[in-house]
């Protein structure tokens, strides 16, 4: 049989997403409506290892459902890492009497709760958090869309000045091994090109694409490279080549690099951090461990860790078809 639960551990790890701080006041005011005792740890699972905590309230959590980043902090530890980083964490957890966990990140976040509850026993939810959107169990993770908004809004004031200029812009967005921000992102923005890393598109094809474009009547145009693109080493390698072959391009690279974590989050975003995690408390308030919340068509599902991390969120390919249209 379950151990009541009487207090609850929220945590943010990895990189922050906008809609961590509407997630952490949903964990801390969903067990304030159950009277259920709330503690945030500072810089994830460090903040376990060395006891740093706060007592969270219904009122500790106020203003902070629009502000981007994580009130709590967000590290990674690589003393987590070790049995003798993750028997601290489990003995500081008991001091306190933590008795369950609200994990708040991406899959190496979830793989260092799997590993702890397999150790100690400690019941824990995981809340996808991740610009990325690359953690299977979910249609989205929370600050995926504000991310794409941001990138977008960029990518439009960057297509102003190509058409002023008549140049080519090469617009790195982050994803080092999944590219659905420059997917989305691209289509949404209109780009000419789209790389990504679940895609080799190849140089010549990159290249005749571009030629294309300019036999269309094409002044000006933008490629939205992922950073995990294969197809070069870098970005600036991509664009350099292009300048080789291609001289009549003026060629420009923009990365636009950590704005995209940043800013406050979207209704969207907020909206969805809310419900997962008020579900995340449900759950471990009915003895619920090991799994994972998410949205699948609009309706708020768990997914068992081992399943998760072992399936891949898969890009989708209609939205390929439809770039390669679009761009004609």
């Amino acid at each position: 049989m379950a151990r009541p639960i009487k207090t609850i551990g929220v945590m943010t790890s990895g990189g922050d997403s906008p809609g961590m701080n509407a997630a952490i006041r949903a964990v801390a005011r969903a067990c304030a409506y159950y009277d259920v005792r709330c503690i945030g740890f500072y810089r994830g699972y460090q903040g376990m290892i060395e006891g740093d905590y706060t007592v969270m309230t219904a009122r500790s959590v106020r203003n902070i459902i629009s502000r981007g980043g994580t009130i709590l902090k967000s590290a990674r530890s690589e003393a987590f890492r070790t049995k003798e980083g993750r028997q601290k964490a489990a003995e500081n957890l008991k001091k306190i009497g933590v008795d369950a966990m609200v994990l708040i990140g991406g899959d190496g976040t979830f793989k260092g709760g799997k590993i702890f509850n397999e150790e100690y026993n400690i019941p824990i939810i995981g809340v996808p958090g991740t610009i990325d959107n690359d953690i299977a169990g979910t249609n989205f993770t929370i600050g995926y869309d504000t991310a794409l908004n941001t990138v977008v809004e960029a990518i439009d004031k960057i297509r102003d000045t190509a058409s002023s200029h008549d140049r080519l812009f090469f617009v790195e967005v982050m994803g080092r091994d999944a590219g659905f921000i420059a997917l989305n992102s691209g289509v949404g923005a209109g780009a000419e090109e789209i790389l990504i890393p679940e895609e080799d598109l190849g140089l010549e094809r990159l290249l005749e694409s571009l030629k294309r474009s300019r036999r269309s009547g094409k002044s000006s145009s933008i490629v939205v490279v992922s950073e995990g693109d294969k197809i070069g080493k870098n970005v600036y390698e991509l664009a350099d080549y292009v300048t080789e072959n291609l001289p009549n391009y003026d060629v420009r690279v923009t990365v636009l690099g950590h704005m995209q974590r940043g800013g406050s989050p979207s209704c969207f975003d907020r909206t969805l951090a809310s419900r997962l995690c008020v579900r995340a408390v449900e759950l471990l308030l009915d003895g619920e461990k090991n799994v994972m919340v998410g949205l699948l068509n609009n309706e708020i599902t768990k997914t068992d860790f081992d399943k998760g991390l072992r399936e891949d969120h898969s890009i989708n390919k209609e939205l390929l078809r439809i770039s390669d249209i679009l761009s004609t």
